[in-house]
């Protein structure tokens, strides 16, 4: 950094159609794995608060969820967040998939971004995917529909380009102080982290037999003496078929489920986990709207 350039710091949303690798954009430029990632549709509800701290900027991303037309009482609120979002930053990330053709969700999300006076950074991501000369078409197609302020080509699972991308961002900060401190990574509290990551795995291992007809709540997470932290969490699903998926044979899913988030928690808390998995129904969940609020959804942030 110069020695007369002046500290930045900001806020940037991350939008997209679902599916198109936010949140695996912002777990890559974080380092840490915050934001959970899948691949279903629909997999990040809450906008969660991911922060970069670099010695000339503190950027400060809102990995919302996937735009689309809602479906349910639960779409409603996730559109609803991803919007909001849009009125409270500096400048906006809107991620494409380069192996997908810009379709109805792209064109949605376009009407949608009329409205902004935010600068938009078009992020054609999985590139590594495709042959380089099909990337300018691909672009093409985006900036004959909208007015970017900059375009940047990248595949986050390769980590590519992601160093123009971060000086693209930077060209849109304010000045301003480093808002958080140093080692500090994200305002969420780890018990909501926790449960994502135990939905992740359920999501993952479940595949298609069950959509994303799950939600995870953190009952108990307290430190014992010796430091191990024990966790108890419930799994929710909408019908007693897929109470019986969860849990499979004899246990066995949900004990693969738990196998799998405990690595993950761990690596995220540095201690030895004991974490406790219950399945319960809540028939429904996704249309009520009292269940939905227990669960953080349809507060108005």
């Amino acid at each position: 950094m110069e020695q007369n350039q002046k500290h930045k710091s900001g806020f940037i949303a991350v939008i997209g159609r679902p599916n198109v690798g936010k949140s695996t954009l912002v777990n890559t430029l974080i380092g840490e794995k915050i934001a959970i990632m899948s691949d279903k549709p629909q997999t990040t509800r809450n906008r969660i608060l991911c922060i970069l701290t670099q010695p000339d900027a503190q950027i400060v991303f809102l990995d919302t969820p996937g735009i689309h037309k809602p479906k349910h009482k639960l779409g409603e609120y996730m559109v609803k967040a991803a919007e909001g979002t849009l009125k409270e930053v500096d400048a906006i990330l809107f991620v494409v998939d380069a192996t997908e053709k810009l379709g109805p969700g792209e064109m949605y999300i376009l009407e949608r971004l009329q409205a902004t006076k935010r600068p938009v950074i078009l992020v054609v991501n999985k590139l590594d995917l495709i042959e380089r000369e099909k990337a300018l078409p691909i672009i093409g197609n985006y900036t004959a529909k909208y007015q970017f302020a900059g375009v940047v080509p990248i595949s986050a699972k390769e980590e590519l380009n992601l160093d123009s991308l971060l000086a693209e961002i930077k060209k849109y900060l304010p000045e301003g102080p480093q808002y958080y401190p140093d080692d500090m990574i994200t305002d969420q509290p780890e018990r909501l982290i926790v449960a994502e990551l135990i939905r992740e795995k359920a999501l993952h291992l479940t595949r298609d037999e069950i959509p994303h007809a799950i939600a995870v709540d953190v009952d108990e997470m307290t430190t014992r003496p010796n430091d191990d932290v024990y966790i108890r969490a419930t799994i929710y699903v909408e019908r007693d078929s897929q109470k019986g998926i969860i849990i499979g044979a004899k246990g066995s899913m949900l004990k693969e489920i738990g196998a799998l988030a405990r690595t993950d928690i761990q690596n995220l808390l540095g201690s030895k986990v004991f974490l406790d998995l219950w399945v319960k129904v809540r028939k429904d969940w996704r249309d009520r709207d009292g269940i939905l609020r227990n669960f953080g959804f349809g507060d108005e942030r």
